[in-house]
């Protein structure tokens, strides 16, 4: 267990003793010591008709979020991972209740049994699954819906107007940059406690099949937006990355069926301007005269793979992929969605531990300044001592105050920087740039030439106040390294 891990519960366990005869106090703080051994929480959000519930059917590898505009598309929905298929539907009234699961073509159906949405405060679904078993993900509502009432309770559920939100961290899905989608990131900055950081939030642009009209080299034309968004200044100080998905490409391909995988392949066979000339929209590719695949099985692929994905399959089928497996496999690569998920793996699962804290220590701060008793100084105490004093808080202050261009580096400084700060990702060699294969040996030494160069840095006359400050914050993260890579348990 982390130090910070430690010193963060400790200050729970006090808090509570401190809070003992208030039930609300003492039932909030309880459940942030839980929160800690949980999964990850991660909310998936964006506006309406994003992608959200197509993504996270991706993400898990299964079609168990409902991605038509039913009505549960309006109700925040959490999925973790349990040994059998349940789900209960908790209202507002604080009741809750368990509801019947069912399928449809392989989708899952939720009945609401009559209740109303309004009546709803959250809906709860397990489902046996190895991605969930690491991270609970959480469908909320479009944002900027039709219904005031959907786009409300997403605002509710990420940006509270006086708790930290349930989720430890959010994937912030977008079609192209809006001020909306703007507005939306700077609300999701806590307002208080840790000091707005971008630490946990990645941002998608999630229908990327749809940048480049279908076109076969769409995905490169996204990728490349991705990269400008990644440099955009305002969004750098917003979020940790930027990253282009083909949501639907990505669903689909993880649960193709045999028919797909059929239907597909005697597209492919058919001569190659025929299907150029099919695709050149959903109209003419549902509605022209063919034997196979007939128009049914047509429509039915459109729904599934889109345009872009049709003529990737083809294409790929043409070029010489010869089983489903294989295509499948192949189609994910393409779609972004490995990349997203190494993003959510560095980003979010290796800092766990720091988001849970920093979560509890909102928590925390919330209940003083609730309830204020003369007891309680020292608890604020502890917990700004916590924040200013926790290395990895310093080290996001100081990503974000890099990120926002506060601090003053050369580019490959600034770049050294970010990266040995934590910027992509925590594990020992994503910060000293090493591949993940680097021994022990490797790591020592790439640590030991970091410090000596930031040494220097923050040492030289030559550098700003601001930056020497930053610089020595750098050297602490090296000295960290380092320490870490000279442990004995380092060579396993």
């Amino acid at each position: 267990m982390s130090a910070l891990t430690e010193q963060t519960r400790a200050l729970l366990r006090r808090t509570l003793d401190a809070y003992g005869d208030s039930p609300q106090a003492a039932g909030w703080l309880r459940h942030h010591l839980d929160r800690f051994d949980e999964p990850l929480r991660v909310a998936i959000a964006g506006k309406v008709k994003a992608g959200k519930s197509t993504l996270l059917n991706a993400l898990v590898g299964e079609r168990i979020a409902p991605t038509d505009a039913g009505e549960c598309t309006r109700i925040v929905t959490w999925y973790a991972d349990a040994p059998t298929p349940g789900v209960r539907m908790h209202l507002r009234s604080g009741a809750d209740r368990p509801l019947t699961l069912a399928r449809r073509d392989g989708a899952l159906q939720i009945d609401l049994q009559g209740t109303r949405v309004e009546d709803v405060d959250r809906l709860h679904v397990d489902w046996p699954s190895q991605h969930l078993r690491r991270t609970n993900l959480i469908d909320t509502p479009g944002i900027g819906s039709l219904t005031t009432d959907a786009a409300g309770r997403a605002g509710e559920f990420l940006t509270p107007e006086d708790t930290p939100s349930p989720a430890d961290a959010v994937v912030y899905l977008m079609r192209h940059l809006h001020a909306g989608d703007v507005r939306f990131l700077e609300a999701f900055h806590d307002r208080g406690v840790a000091r707005a950081t971008p630490v946990n939030t990645i941002a998608v642009l999630s229908r990327a099949d749809e940048i480049g009209v279908g076109r076969l080299d769409a995905l490169i034309s996204a990728r490349r937006i991705a990269r400008r968004y990644r440099g955009d200044d305002k969004l750098r100080g917003l979020c940790q990355t930027v990253v282009a998905v083909a949501g639907l490409l990505a669903e689909t391909a993880r649960t193709m069926r045999q028919d797909e995988y059929v239907a597909l392949t005697e597209l492919a066979a058919l001569p190659r301007g025929d299907v150029e000339a099919l695709l050149l929209s959903a109209d003419r590719f549902g509605r022209t005269d063919l034997d196979r695949p007939d128009a049914a099985a047509r429509i039915a692929l459109l729904e599934r793979f889109g345009l872009f994905g049709v003529r990737l399959g083809t294409t790929l089928i043409r070029q010489g992929v010869k089983d489903p497996t294989a295509l499948a496999d192949d189609l994910v690569r393409r779609s972004g969605l490995d990349e997203l998920r190494a993003v959510l793996d560095t980003q979010f699962s290796e800092r766990r531990d720091l988001l849970k804290a920093r979560s509890a220590l909102l928590a925390v701060d919330l209940v003083l300044t609730r309830e204020p008793r003369p007891a309680t100084a020292a608890l604020r105490a502890e917990v700004e001592r916590i924040l200013a004093g926790a290395h990895e808080f310093v080290e996001l202050r100081a990503l974000a105050d890099l990120r926002a261009g506060k601090i003053v580096f050369p580019p490959e400084a600034l770049a050294d920087a970010e990266r040995l700060l934590g910027g992509e990702g925590g594990s020992a060699s994503a910060r000293l740039g090493l591949d993940g294969a680097a021994g022990p040996r490797e790591v020592h030494d790439a640590a030991s030439e970091a410090l000596r160069r930031w040494r220097r840095r923050a040492e030289s006359p030559l550098t700003g106040r601001a930056s020497a400050e930053a610089a020595r914050i750098v050297v602490r993260s090296c000295e960290g390294l380092l320490a870490e890579a000279s442990r004995p348990h380092a060579h396993h």
